[in-house]
């Protein structure tokens, strides 16, 4: 049996530190642009340059690696997200914050994964976890969006569940610009930041705003 420990069919074609972190790469690009469909696992370990045996050391099948990848575009934004709910910074400062970090990992990250959020695949048991940990990060936003529409005046109630979906349009606009628009220019994640407090009726200066959502983030992330 193929073990992880024999040689690559190729020198080291992928970004990472591991095999699995190369593994997981590849995977990224082809599913973001190949489709999950249209993907086997034998095209995943060809493009890393290893038999396709030793990349089941690592993972079992498309859907482990489909699992580990959504994973990981939740599992660290929730995290922060538990962090700045639980601070005692004031609401808008938190809900701002947490808006510019997340529309700007999801625009940084090498390869648009949450463009596969909408594969039907995902509604199988398997993902189950993902789908918990998406709809426990959902509820942290709507939590401290309701904690920003407390304290504004003629806010519009309902209004809650607007940051998130705010977040998520960076993932559309990746999406259009790989088929060919052009971009937003500028920082698109300090619009939807700004975006998104505005949606809750906040007023204030956003300039004054991000200076101190700044400064609190650097303290959340320095974990």
């Amino acid at each position: 049996m193929t073990t992880a420990g024999r040689p690559r069919l190729s020198t080291k074609k992928r970004p990472g530190e591991t095999a699995r972190e190369e593994i997981l790469d590849a995977a990224a690009e082809l599913f973001t642009t190949r489709g999950f469909t249209n993907t086997s696992t034998r095209m995943i370990a060809e493009a890393v340059g290893m038999r396709q045996a030793s990349l089941y050391h690592h993972f079992a099948n498309k859907d482990e690696l489909l699992d580990a990848l959504l994973s990981g575009t939740v599992d660290h934004p929730l995290a922060v997200a538990q962090s700045i709910r639980g601070s005692d910074a004031r609401p808008e400062v938190k809900m701002y914050a947490l808006a510019l970090f997340d529309a700007g990992q999801l625009g940084r990250s090498t390869w648009n994964l949450g463009a596969l959020y909408l594969l039907p695949e995902l509604r199988n048991e398997r993902f189950e976890t993902f789908r918990a940990h998406r709809h426990a990060l959902m509820d942290l936003y709507a939590s401290i969006a309701a904690e920003v529409l407390d304290g504004t005046v003629g806010a519009v109630p309902g209004t809650e569940d607007l940051p998130f979906r705010l977040v998520e349009t960076v993932v559309n606009g990746r999406a259009d610009a790989e088929s060919g628009r052009p971009s937003p220019a500028g920082d698109y994640a300090r619009v939807v930041a700004e975006a998104a407090v505005r949606a809750l009726g906040w007023t204030g200066s956003v300039a004054e705003l991000h200076a101190e959502a700044v400064t609190f983030s650097e303290g959340i992330l320095a974990w």
